[in-house]
């Protein structure tokens, strides 16, 4: 099955169970920041192995569904109204699914293009990630991104229905969300960083050699996904930003070995404002 036709065919599946909900922010969930999804007013949720043909989530932590319903978020629109009342509808990937797994790239970014065509007009990218500049259980609001390190998403024959043969990413992450969560960060007193993000393939973490090369080239933080879906997502005309939790400080900058257990122990902590710093920026971006 070519990659439209399993556009196509997933956003059947989905649809049918959604009705007429219509989706205005994608939020990608990364590991150990699952929470939040159940929190929020549930419409409906699809799990993965519910849709024919859709790739599953194997990772400890990622519960491999999607969840459909409203935020209630608190604080200002961006045009300085009151959000109390107001509600936004939004799809959460609660777990990704990496290309490490064993995916495709076409097949790791499916879920990206399928929220598109559910309706979805903001991509809203989330991940642990091991921080180059920055220290544990701190939030990097992503500026730029470094993909060199996997294969493009856009390789092969272009889908013309989605976008262009060769987009521009010279400005990936959107300078008007990415004022807003500047904004929305304050109004929660998150000391918010901000960098540049750079994926690796995984599964393996990086070697402090790459790590001291990942720096070099200016990267203020490192992970294993997010750069890929970011590039499709801005092929398909989403609008994207991206908040990373730095659960450790990446390989070789301390003095402890790395494990996925430390990350999801770190992202757990960081969880609860995390959460804050997310229902506020989805508040105000309502009216966008």
């Amino acid at each position: 099955m070519d990659s439209i036709k399993k556009i196509n065919h997933c956003y059947e599946s989905v649809k049918s169970k959604i009705g007429d909900f219509v989706p205005k922010i994608a939020l990608i969930l990364g590991s150990g920041l699952g929470a939040l999804a159940d929190e929020i007013d549930v419409v409906a949720t699809v799990d993965y192995g519910d849709i024919d043909g859709f790739p599953q989530s194997t990772v400890v932590g990622h519960k491999g569904r999607f969840v459909f319903g409203w935020v209630s978020p608190t604080g200002m629109t961006a045009s300085g109204g009151d959000v109390a009342e107001l509600r936004v509808p939004v799809v959460i990937m609660q777990g990704r699914v990496h290309y490490y797994e064993g995916y495709s790239m076409h097949d790791t970014v499916l879920p990206v293009r399928l929220m598109k065509k559910l309706g979805a007009q903001i991509l809203f990218l989330t991940n642990a990630s091991g921080g180059i500049s920055f220290g544990a259980g701190e939030f990097m609001l992503i500026t730029d991104q470094i993909s060199t390190f996997v294969p493009s998403p856009l390789i092969g024959a272009n889908m013309d229905e989605l976008g262009v043969r060769f987009p521009d990413m010279s400005a990936i992450y959107d300078k008007s969300l990415c004022a807003i969560i500047r904004t929305a960060a304050k109004s929660v007193e998150v000391d918010l960083k901000e960098g540049i993000y750079v994926q690796s393939s995984g599964p393996n973490f990086e070697s402090p050699a790459e790590v001291k090369m990942f720096r070099l080239l200016g990267a203020d933080a490192v992970g294993m996904s997010t750069c890929c879906e970011a590039i499709a997502a801005n092929h398909a005309g989403m609008r994207i930003c991206g908040i990373s939790c730095v659960a450790n400080l990446a390989c070789g900058l301390s003095d402890n070995p790395l494990t996925h257990d430390e990350v999801m122990q770190a992202a757990d902590a960081s969880a609860p404002m995390f959460k804050k710093l997310i229902k506020a920026a989805i508040g105000a971006m309502a009216d966008e």
